[in-house]
């Protein structure tokens, strides 16, 4: 999967978990989650993105300053899936 390929797939991720009214294509990549001048997400989003990551990519979040980095952006999130499924060992046998 190609970058360009991971970061629409974590837009989908912020619409679909977090049921938002703006569409995928209208997230940029570097657009702030959280803050002045961002989507607008709280901390309950926060928290659905933390379990929605979990149970689909195993990234485990459980520090709240490493959530604040990682739940930055859309580059922040597929940066941080792409590392963390890069360090899981291949899958053998299937």
């Amino acid at each position: 999967m190609t970058e360009g390929e991971s970061r629409e797939e974590i837009r989908a991720l912020l619409v679909d978990t977090l049921m938002l009214s703006v569409p995928a294509a209208e997230i940029t990549d570097d657009r702030p989650l959280f803050g002045p001048g961002s989507l607008g997400l709280d901390s309950v989003d926060a928290l659905q993105l933390v379990v929605e990551l979990d149970k689909r990519y195993g990234l485990k979040i459980a520090d709240a300053a490493v959530a604040r980095q990682v739940l930055a952006s859309v580059t922040s999130i597929t940066n941080a899936v792409r590392q963390h499924c890069s360090a899981l060992p291949a899958e053998t046998g299937h």
